[in-house]
């Protein structure tokens, strides 16, 4: 299971070692690091000022894309086409997010799906996944102006508890940015990295990485053995981070203010994270903002903060009780992010474990070092570690639309197994074709068919109803086996291949360039592909619901649902899928009520005559 190096300028493959960089691409702040001259460093701005690109996308009035520190200066001023903390919604639903909606100043479809979920700005879709891409394509300009030269490998950092699907948008997002993402790497593992933790195969210890960040707070446990990093438990809340303890001085100020007078909200807030930088090296705070002056000292600070860095203890303790630990049985504790710098967190914290803390390096920085050290090893610079082999393309089978759905993607450590549960598409179907691709792109016609089966005997239902599992199991020795058993009836079917039989690593080269080359293209008709299949459900849903609900609908209501249903079928037959989303919102927003009024009226038909 080779490695090769793809030259994106020439267009051939390299048998030498390339530059792979490391990033962290971060709710609130995002970075990225290479070795240089042995060690990892993190690249700064133009101005040799900042290592940090804020998380922050902004379109302008012709749909340029803005990133970083002038993104965040549109939050004020045009809130409804700034774009944050997307990493909140890589690889999620509409209904995961439904409880949080109100935490984002811009516009997410309010439509209660299990789609994936899609961000309105001007009369245009996007996904997180497009989103990301524009604050990785900042970073590898970035690292390419420090450099002079083309990259396109890269490790990237995600948080412990990033599902499947949050881990393969974030490839994604990498693969449409230009970068073949060669691993996914935990954001603990990374600090631990970084710090040296876990380089030496005669390592074993328990590792606690306690990651207060802007936004989001989260503490990983864990378990290294062998060069072998374990997950034993992972606990937080992602809504929990520097920012807070920036409100709660802000809080404090208005509630000083006895006129009521209050400065611009964004500007107060810029003022609360000055004095809260402040106070980490002085005893007192005191600025002046439109006339008013704001002070405040460390001590009051730290008793606005304390109920803050109380609801990370817990979140501590409850990953000790996961992991079956005590706070003793953890030999080394890193502090990750820029708000561990506060010496209350500090303390805290070292309290809580009863040891010292690793907070030596940058904790803004110390996830982007730690991939950029993944990073080298991967590059083979690092000659006394050894790299378990990996899946050197993605595995995965064809879905309604010719799209390719990745069951295991490429760079995997193997031995592997993943499952993923799917389901059918038209009503009574009793057979379902599995086909099995090989390759990066998104449609199957530009991958490699390695084999398929057909799963027989599926008990007749409507359509979404019958539960089929999909597992991919691939040996050490690279053998892949696909295992597709549908859940009620248990009928089950398998085949077994050889993903690396027959393809040179010449060919496997090939496939890799071609999927950066057409990343732009392939998501573009991926996502028209998607909107067109999501559009069909809908479609055939709406047609159901008039057909079984006529009785309780107004000629009126039928006939402007059946309208915007024949909108969206011309939509469906053109090209654009920002027009075929916009017809399912309509449609989605006219018909909703009246599938409420539905169910109100089957449970009062169905409590009549029950006495309660």
């Amino acid at each position: 299971m080779a490695k090769f190096a793809i030259n994106l300028k020439e267009g051939n493959i390299e048998k030498e070692s390339e530059l792979i960089v490391g990033i962290d691409l971060g709710t609130t702040n995002s970075l990225v690091a290479y070795m240089k001259e042995g060690q990892a460093v993190a690249v700064k701005d133009q101005a040799g000022k900042s290592t940090l690109v804020p998380s922050i996308i902004h379109f302008t009035a012709d749909q340029s894309v803005i990133v970083g520190d002038e993104a965040r200066e549109k939050l004020v001023t045009d809130p409804a086409n700034t774009i944050y903390s997307v990493k909140r919604l890589m690889g999620k639903s509409y209904k995961d997010i439904k409880q949080v909606e109100q935490y984002f100043g811009y516009r997410i479809i309010d439509e209660d799906t299990d789609s994936l979920v899609k961000i309105r700005v001007k009369d245009k879709f996007f996904t997180p996944i497009e989103l990301s891409a524009e604050i990785l394509k900042t970073l590898k300009r970035r690292i390419e102006r420090e450099l002079g030269e083309t990259i396109s490998k890269a490790v990237i950092t995600v948080p412990a508890y990033f599902n499947d699907a949050q881990r393969q948008a974030t490839r994604d997002a990498g693969k449409l940015a230009g970068l073949d993402v060669l691993r996914i790497v935990n954001e603990p593992t990374a600090a631990s990295l970084a710090y040296g933790i876990g380089l030496h195969p005669d390592d074993n210890e328990v590792v606690a990485v306690y990651d207060l960040g802007g936004g989001t707070f989260d503490i990983s446990i864990l378990q290294i053995h062998n060069g072998i990093f374990e997950v034993l438990s992972t606990h937080g809340d992602t809504f929990l981070g520097g920012d807070d303890f920036d409100r709660a001085i802000v809080d404090f100020w208005l509630q000083q203010q006895a006129t009521g007078q209050v400065s611009s909200s964004q500007s107060l807030r810029l003022l609360a994270e000055q004095a809260k930088k402040h106070l980490s090296q002085h005893e007192s705070y005191e600025n002046t903002l439109d006339g008013v002056t704001y002070a405040i000292s460390r001590a009051q600070f730290e008793a606005l903060a304390q109920p803050l860095v109380d609801r990370t203890l817990a979140s501590c303790r409850r990953a000790l009780v996961d992991a079956k630990l005590k706070p003793e049985q953890i030999e080394k504790v890193i502090l990750v992010g820029g708000a561990t710098r506060v010496p209350l967190v500090k303390k805290a914290v070292s309290d809580f474990f009863g040891r010292e803390v690793f907070d030596k390096l940058n904790p803004d920085e110390i996830v982007a070092l730690g991939a950029a050290i993944q990073a080298d090893i991967l590059a083979g610079n690092q000659k006394d570690l050894l790299l378990l082999d990996i899946t050197p393309l993605s595995l995965g089978i064809e879905t309604m639309g010719g799209l390719m759905d990745v069951i295991i993607p490429r760079n995997t450590k193997v031995p592997a197994k993943v499952g993923r549960r799917y389901t059918t598409s038209i009503d009574g179907q009793r057979n379902l074709k599995v086909a099995v691709y090989q390759g990066e792109r998104d449609l199957v016609e530009h991958n490699r068919k390695l084999g398929e089966f057909i799963l027989k005997g599926i008990p007749p239902m409507p359509a979404g109803l019958p539960k089929i599992e999909i597992h991919f199991i691939i040996n050490a020795d690279g053998i892949l086996q696909v295992k597709a058993q549908e859940l009620r009836s248990n009928v089950a079917q398998s085949i077994d291949v050889q993903p690396q039989y027959g393809i040179s690593e010449e060919e496997m080269g090939r496939m890799l360039l071609e999927s950066i080359q057409h990343a732009q293209e392939d998501m573009a008709r991926r996502a028209l592909l998607e909107a067109r299949n999501e559009a069909n459900n809908i479609i055939l849903s709406a047609d159901k619901f008039v057909q079984q609900h006529a009785a309780i609908l107004s000629p009126e209501e039928i006939e402007i649902t059946r309208t915007l249903t024949s909108d969206l079928r011309v939509a469906v037959a053109g090209t654009d899928k920002d027009v075929i989303n916009k017809a399912m919102e309509d449609l989605n927003a006219y018909t909703s009520p009246l599938a409420h009024r539905a169910m109100d009226t089957a449970i009062a038909d169905a409590i009549k005559g029950i006495s309660l």
